[in-house]
């Protein structure tokens, strides 16, 4: 069984039932019809430049390939025996680029702990 989060963009201001909504829009197969957000371009370009999902090597944190990628979010499907530094990447790069983080385990939705704009 995987472990599962996703990274949103989405306008400031946004609230937890804002990021659980657009989850659920997700699950149901509603992605808008729209460019992609340029800090989810980003983020996905750090994250597989670290830990590539294409082709995903051994020993590679992602038990689902390719990551979901859409206009305005990215999910994450990790290996459940991922080295912690793979979470606190994926913290840290969120943080970058301003982007809310579900956790699909129970719902969470958090900023990360640090909002950093590069």
């Amino acid at each position: 069984m995987s472990f599962d989060l996703s990274v949103w963009a989405l306008p400031d201001g946004a609230t937890p039932a804002d990021v659980r909504a657009a989850v659920q829009r997700c699950r149901q197969g509603q992605h808008g019809e729209r460019y992609p957000d340029p800090r989810v371009v980003a983020f996905y370009r750090a994250i597989t430049a670290s830990y590539p999902d294409r082709p995903a090597g051994p020993g590679s944190p992602w038990e689902v390939v390719p990551l979901h990628a859409a206009n305005d979010h990215i999910e994450m499907n990790l290996n459940p025996a991922c080295e912690d530094q793979v979470l606190l990447d994926i913290e840290r790069l969120a943080g970058e680029y301003d982007l809310m983080l579900f956790d699909y385990q129970d719902g969470s939705v958090y900023p990360p702990p640090a909002r950093t704009r590069r």
